[in-house]
């Protein structure tokens, strides 16, 4: 396969997701969920794994620092950012809770739990949507593929319809600048 045929896999895709309101309407939800829960300080937690926990700091960075304007600090806290914590919890209980015990130290009632997974099925971030829920936080998760054991689960299902991770990743990439925009837009 060459690059060619990549980037129109790529714009296939985004064509079935420009003919989705639902699509639209569930990033909508979620810029609007976020930025009434951060205007009145309650946390976003986000977390992932692998290439998610990367999108999960990309979107805190650009959150708790500045995305496109100079403006206050975000009250955001990616949850697999504490090695510390990663790998004390995972090492003396176990990596499938290690979300969840967060979500009970940060979170709080009205805040806003963001799961990454491109499969939608990682064990760590079901458990963390139980425990937000039993918080009574709002639940966002962006996914891929059918959305997984996450979408019978989330408030909130922003999905990626492809079964291939790397062309998912690489449009949850526009899909999160965009509410990060939106929501420092409407903070």
């Amino acid at each position: 396969m060459n690059l060619k045929h990549q980037f129109q896999k790529q714009v296939t895709l985004l064509e079935e997701l420009i003919k989705s309101d639902d699509f639209f309407n569930q990033v909508e939800a979620a810029v609007k969920c976020i930025t009434i829960s951060l205007r009145h300080n309650y946390p976003l937690l986000i977390c992932g794994n692998g290439g998610s926990a990367s999108d999960a700091l990309h979107i805190s960075g650009e959150l708790v620092c500045q995305f496109l304007k100079k403006r206050q600090a975000l009250n955001v806290i990616c949850l697999n950012s504490n090695v510390a914590v990663l790998t004390a919890w995972s090492n003396d209980n176990e990596y499938d809770s290690v979300f969840a015990r967060q979500v009970e130290a940060h979170g709080q009632p009205s805040g806003v739990l963001w799961g990454i997974s491109t499969s939608g099925n990682s064990k760590n971030i079901i458990q963390a949507i139980h425990t937000a829920k039993q918080l009574s936080m709002t639940t966002i998760t962006l996914t891929g593929k059918d959305g997984g054991q996450l979408a019978d689960l989330s408030d909130i299902l922003i999905r990626v319809p492809s079964t291939s991770t790397p062309r998912i990743q690489e449009l949850h990439l526009p899909i999160y600048h965009y509410i990060c925009e939106q929501i420092e837009a409407q903070i």
